[in-house]
């Protein structure tokens, strides 16, 4: 059965973003499967570190990515 695995940076998602993420994801897998599929979608949110994330070789940071979104930092 699918198991979907998110990985995000620690502190960008408040805990309801990543149940709505959860919700969601789940959601599309019953669309396209059908809704025996919800009972058995496993879906997994991990944290990294922030800072144990990079992209091009430079190390991004939960600052950094509310920077990038033009959020203001909690």
């Amino acid at each position: 059965m699918p198991l979907v695995n998110v990985r995000l940076i620690e502190g960008v998602f408040t805990k309801t973003q990543k149940q709505e993420m959860i919700r969601k994801i789940t959601d599309a897998m019953v669309s396209i499967e059908g809704e025996a599929m919800r009972s058995v979608t496993w879906v997994i949110v991990e944290e990294v570190k922030s800072g144990d994330w990079a992209i091009g070789g430079q190390t991004l940071t939960t600052e950094a990515v509310h920077a990038m979104a033009g959020k203001k930092a909690a």
